[in-house]
């Protein structure tokens, strides 16, 4: 397939909602060369890191939206703009690549009109950046309820985030201590020709100086290694793994946490991974088989216990909860388009819920992690407090890293540039009954 028209396929797919790009970009990369795989991430995830801007130049450029069904011309608009204001591509090879899109997405009534609105983008391009100049939308390339809602929540630090969101994230590994340690492996990576520097947090990453693809990783199809962000990796020890432990990990694809919470284990102990999606849960398979791992896989609804659970208390419980993807958006940038502000109140509502339903099943004494990768305190802080009004006797713990900032009822990070995605993290300790 054309690599064009399959990033128009994806984008325009994300438009109308019909999949994420965690989701799609997977299966059109089997429909493309492999020299063209590298073109099609970059056409996908830099049109969506600054989708909100570059709808802000079509609207002045179009006479009329698009209809549905063909939003696929509407992306292909948005990666030439992306293109031309983002890359080195020479305009005439944007333009000539626009126009052959629309004939081989058979839409030959469209080759005009990109010619046409191209063209004039070119001319007027600086007149209508001087225009939008003024509109935080087009500055910040966030949709502007999101702006509102980060501004609220962090006074002072809306231009830092902004700003981290809308750069490429780095690539961070996570060392499986028990192979070895991450001194050595670090040696390894640069008899390898790869540069990497120690994680300032957790104490098992390493984040490479470029990106690069996991088979060039020394030992990385034997487990000795995984790709993990650092705020990830710290859920394991902010959760005092231990060896013996019954551990449940509620919500747990892709599988990284679940990795590395049995490399704490140390073969001694159990781990219950969980996860509503049958698909997603074959991911975590495939990732524990890479590590030489094991764990019960149950496809189930967390909120559903009585379909899942066996009445043995967990000694831990990781609640890694459903959310915005708010603290992650360099990650997902096609969270700028699919979020909206209601969706953030039915989030809270349901890790709400999951808080109350995985409650009765910790032991005495136990401890249960909420965490999420959202930066808003609605799914944070605010789910916390109205869990503990709500629940007598839940003891609230400090969280032990200096990673992020202290808050009333965690411990939050906030995205860095080449450091660590935007994270949450809250413990609660179930107290010993007499």
């Amino acid at each position: 397939m054309n690599v064009r028209v399959a990033a128009a396929k994806i984008i325009s797919a994300i438009l109308r909602d019909d999949g994420s790009l965690s989701s799609l970009l997977p299966v059109y990369l089997g429909k493309v060369s492999e020299r063209d795989r590298g073109l099609l991430q970059q056409l996908c995830y830099g049109t969506l890191r600054f989708y909100p801007r570059l709808e802000l130049y079509l609207r002045e450029l179009l006479a009329k939206p698009f209809k549905a069904k063909d939003l696929d011309i509407e992306a292909t608009l948005a990666c030439s703009l992306y293109q031309l204001l983002e890359t080195r591509i020479p305009p005439h090879a944007a333009v000539n690549e626009a126009v052959a899109t629309a004939t081989a997405l058979k839409k030959n009534w469209a080759k005009g009109l990109i010619n046409a609105v191209l063209r004039r983008f070119l001319r007027e391009q600086e007149t209508l950046a001087d225009k939008l100049a003024d509109n935080p939308v087009f500055h910040t390339a966030h949709p502007q309820w999101l702006l509102d809602m980060l501004d609220k929540a962090w006074p002072g630090e809306l231009d830092n985030l902004v700003s981290a969101n809308n750069q490429q994230p780095p690539m961070t590994l996570r060392v499986n201590l028990a192979h070895g340690s991450r001194e050595d492996y670090q040696a390894r990576l640069k008899n390898s020709g790869i540069e990497a520097r120690l994680t300032a947090f957790s104490q098992a990453g390493l984040t490479l100086q470029q990106p690069c693809d996991v088979s060039m990783l020394p030992g990385f199809a034997d487990g000795d290694v995984s790709v993990q962000d650092e705020a990830a990796q710290l859920a394991a020890s902010v959760l005092s793994i231990t060896p013996g432990q019954h551990i449940l990990d509620s919500c747990c694809a892709p599988g990284g946490k679940t990795g590395h919470l049995l490399e704490c284990l140390a073969n001694d102990g159990d781990v219950l991974a969980l996860d509503v999606s049958e698909q997603r849960l074959q991911r975590v398979e495939e990732n524990l088989e890479r590590l030489g791992l094991q764990a019960a896989l149950i496809a189930a609804d967390a909120l559903d216990t009585n379909s899942w659970w066996d009445g043995r208390p967990f000694d831990r419980i990781l609640l890694d909860a459903p959310c915005s993807a708010s603290g992650v958006i360099r990650r997902h940038p096609d969270v700028k388009l699919l979020r909206t502000p209601e969706d953030i109140a039915k989030l809270a509502a349901l890790q709400l819920s999951l808080l109350n339903a995985l409650w009765p099943l910790l032991s005495d004494n136990g401890i249960l992690l909420y965490a999420t990768c959202s930066i808003l305190p609605m799914e944070n802080d605010e789910v916390i407090a109205t869990f503990l009004r709500n629940n007598e006797g839940v003891i609230l713990e400090p969280v032990l890293t200096d990673a992020g900032m202290k808050t009333p009822m965690g411990r939050q990070l906030l995205p860095q540039p080449g450091g660590h995605d935007g994270f949450y993290f809250s413990r609660l300790r179930k107290p010993a009954t007499a």
